[in-house]
């Protein structure tokens, strides 16, 4: 049997079993009031009680691959439970660094009636990798694993998503702007459309700031790991940095052809102790290899922020984030129904 095949084999058994863990008769009013039922697998257990609402709400799960409990915050078009027999594209948003899925707050991400959004831990310094140091006093770090191979089908086992490529994105902000188009290069099969919100995603020795902020978030969170943990060495000597060549987005580009690419940037308002400075330069490195590569993409620098909506002063911040999800979020929604 084809690996297709028994993957939606699974989510047809996943999905009955989630549907019959509710008596009929009562499950509109139970799922109205609480956070639908969802059921264990691809590796992920539940710990804990959900929390929230029937529509945002948050689950603990523990899995093999990274140590640690993990919160998966769900956010459920507000209609969710009136058709149920509607399906909904799935946007996967990815949190920056060191926060957490139950910190995404952004309003914005609470204003679609047409898709899901899911916001899974990528830990205080994951970085979105399975790392090449497994025995660090972290323990196992295997957050591609993680997400690619269980949040994304246990996520299509227990909602009603529309299972396809052409129904999923994934965008995120700083350490998750990297996460995103690095997720959409090693599975274009899995996205249709990715986004980069002040992104670190480009750690060529041309942005060796960006590099140098992936080791010291390696060094400086609890528990400390070596500086190589996640990617190796991030020194261009003998080709030492090769890891950190091979995930670099800016150098593999050509990947996302087929995939709409989405780039917002703020200048920092010139600042160099504002991280949005550094991370300028790297999206135009993103943008230069589009260019030469003649793709199509959608890329917003918003300078200082005067023109970009009212909370946004062009920093590495939340008020920026906002309204670059205004900005997103429509064109998400069109891109999903076209």
């Amino acid at each position: 049997m084809r690996k297709t095949s028994r993957w939606r084999m699974v989510v047809a058994l996943m999905a009955a079993m989630v549907a019959m863990a509710v008596p009929a008769g009562s499950a509109q009013a139970a799922e109205r009031t609480a956070p639908p039922p969802m059921a264990d697998g691809f590796g992920l257990t539940q710990v804990d009680t959900a929390t929230g609402g029937p529509t945002n709400f948050y689950i603990t799960v523990t899995t093999p691959e990274v140590t640690g409990k993990h919160h998966i915050k769900i956010i459920l078009p507000s209609g969710y439970y009136d058709d149920p027999a509607r399906r909904y594209p799935v946007l996967y948003f990815l949190h920056g660094s060191p926060d957490d899925p139950i910190q995404q707050n952004y309003p914005a991400l609470t204003t679609s009636d047409q898709m899901i959004t899911v916001i899974p831990d990528g830990g205080a310094r994951g970085w979105y990798a399975n790392w090449l140091n497994q025995r660090t006093q972290a323990g196992a770090q295997n957050w591609e694993n993680f997400h690619l191979k269980q949040v994304i089908p246990f996520i299509d086992a227990n909602l009603r998503t529309i299972a396809t490529k052409k129904a999923r994105a994934v965008a995120g902000v700083s350490m998750g702007g990297f996460g995103a188009l690095h997720y959409a290069q090693v599975r274009p099969d899995l996205f249709s459309q990715t986004a980069s919100l002040s992104g670190d995603i480009d750690l060529s020795v041309r942005s060796m700031d960006l590099r140098m902020a992936v080791v010291a978030s390696l060094v400086a969170y609890e528990p400390s790991v070596d500086s190589d943990a996640a990617f190796g060495s991030p020194y261009p000597v003998f080709n030492a940095d090769w890891r950190f060549n091979e995930v670099d987005p800016a150098a593999h580009m050509d990947k996302l052809k087929g995939v709409g690419v989405s780039i917002y940037v703020g200048n920092g308002r010139g600042d160099v102790t504002d991280l949005e400075f550094w991370v300028e330069s790297a999206s135009k490195h993103v943008k230069d290899s589009m260019d030469a590569l003649g793709m199509p993409y959608y890329y917003v620098d918003y300078g200082d922020g005067s023109a970009w909506g009212t909370q946004c002063n062009g920093g590495h911040n939340a008020g920026c984030w906002e309204q670059d999800l205004r900005d997103l979020i429509p064109r998400l929604e069109r891109s999903f129904t076209s």
